[in-house]
């Protein structure tokens, strides 16, 4: 019985909660349904994240590649800024961001012919026009030129033996078309032992970029997408 403010008693009246609840596990046909499903998610998300993979792949070899150019030209453009700086040799120089850089000296009798003052590493006998680059004189001026660069080896087998060892680089050619190579090291062939092999085809074997100090040239070499 309830009861208003008038003190007069209203009718009653019943609150009833009906609630069913039924308990049933999966039919045959919503298993299948989820067995399906899941089955396609694997075939088309699983190959697009190894598709992401190869593109961060190619993305980090591209950005190293594009920061480096940047930098083989602000080294130059000093250069030039502070009218063509010379040593006591002759050699051309310039103080990159407080390291003192050797530069290449114009020569138009090579194939191709060599321009001045493109970067060539931080020793006076290294270089195109009287010296040899060699692989060591290719880490130089990827030191010099980029910010907290990645690490980077000149041997192989210092790859296989340091895990936080990011790039390899390599040396071809000899005067005006020397090429300092710098290979992405995750691109890179293993052998059975999951060990790095040094790349037999430098321009053919993973994911690299090369710089020709004879013009500034940079390019990139897209060979592994996986």
């Amino acid at each position: 019985m309830i009861h208003n403010g008038k003190n007069k008693a209203l009718p009653p009246f019943n609150i009833e909660l009906k609630q069913s609840v039924k308990s049933r596990g999966f039919t045959l046909i919503e298993l299948v349904v989820v067995i399906v499903m899941i089955g396609f998610l694997a075939v088309n998300a699983i190959p697009r994240f190894i598709d992401l993979t190869g593109q961060a792949k190619q993305a980090n070899i591209q950005g190293m590649a594009g920061g480096f150019a940047t930098g083989v030209s602000l080294v130059r453009s000093q250069w030039e800024s502070e009218s063509r700086p010379k040593d006591t040799s002759d050699i051309n120089f310039v103080s990159y961001d407080g390291t003192t850089v050797y530069l290449t000296s114009e020569n138009t009798t090579t194939t191709p012919g060599i321009r001045p003052g493109y970067i060539v590493g931080t020793s006076s006998s290294a270089g195109i026009n009287s010296g040899t680059m060699t692989a060591s004189d290719c880490v130089a001026v990827w030191n010099s030129l980029l910010q907290q660069p990645p690490q980077i080896a000149t041997n192989v087998s210092n790859i296989n033996g340091n895990s936080s060892i990011q790039y390899l680089a390599s040396v071809s050619g000899s005067g005006a078309s020397t090429l300092c190579y710098y290979h992405l090291k995750d691109t890179l062939a293993r052998d059975s032992n999951d060990q790095y092999i040094a790349p037999s085809g430098l321009s053919t074997v993973g994911n690299s970029f090369s710089y020709q100090p004879a013009n500034s040239s940079v390019v990139i070499y897209i060979n592994d997408n996986s």
